[in-house]
């Protein structure tokens, strides 16, 4: 196994909020991911969240961390996590952050202990607050498509410090990540609307490069005064 350099939870975030984006991805075969993190990272992406989510998820992960080491300055994640034991496992795998679909207090304890980004999932003001009381520099707004773009100009109204990456029918287009950036995200997570199913199916990884590099431009438009 090859041991990833260790990334500070500045680093992570620097990271996260400068690109603007986070794709979010899950298969079973270790070969497939390792194709489309290098197609992410050949589009200028440099934040992978792989999730689990499914079957052979640790497996995979240990094998995708051990590639990663070798993207310089790739910082890979662990997604759908719920549960201390699973964060545990996933930091002892590689991952620089842990992300979930809720805040738990238990996976905030562990990724604090080893000093990891824990970027936990919510829906409401209040838990944002909680997150952020428990040292969470970034939350995550889950799921973005049911709470919109009013939800975060009406959160960081009264909360401006805030760091936000929402999650949950983003789009890589220019109109619906126009609409996220200027509600005042800091970052965006992608999944399966980054990677069709035909496009991964037929090995089209330049595809998945080009959408990487034409999302990452298109946020470059709009998310600087958000970081």
């Amino acid at each position: 196994m090859t041991f990833m350099k260790k990334i500070s939870k500045s680093q992570v975030e620097e990271v996260l909020c400068s690109t603007g984006l986070v794709p979010v991805f899950y298969n079973r075969d270790a070969e497939t991911g390792k194709r489309v993190m290098q197609a992410c990272y050949e589009g200028g992406v440099r934040a992978f969240e792989f999730t689990n989510r499914g079957d052979k998820a640790e497996e995979v992960f240990g094998e995708l961390a051990d590639f990663a080491a070798g993207l310089p300055g790739m910082i890979l994640g662990a997604g759908s996590i719920s549960f201390a034991k699973d964060a545990r496992k996933f930091i002892s795998l590689g991952a620089s952050f842990i992300v979930g679909p809720q805040y738990v207090p238990g996976v905030q304890r562990v990724c604090r202990w080893h000093n990891v980004e824990y970027i936990p999932g919510c829906g409401t003001v209040s838990e944002v607050g909680r997150a952020q009381r428990a040292g969470c520099g970034i939350c995550k707004l889950f799921p973005g498509d049911v709470l919109g773009p009013r939800f975060v100009k009406g959160l960081l109204a009264p909360m401006p410090w805030s760091r936000l990456m929402v999650t949950g029918g983003v789009k890589p287009e220019k109109e619906n990540l126009e609409t996220w950036f200027k509600a005042g995200v800091s970052c965006v997570g992608i999944g399966s609307n980054l990677f069709p199913k035909e496009v991964i199916s037929s090995g089209q990884w330049e595809r998945i490069s080009e959408l990487c590099r034409e999302t990452l431009e298109t946020i470059s438009l709009y998310h600087e005064s958000n970081r």
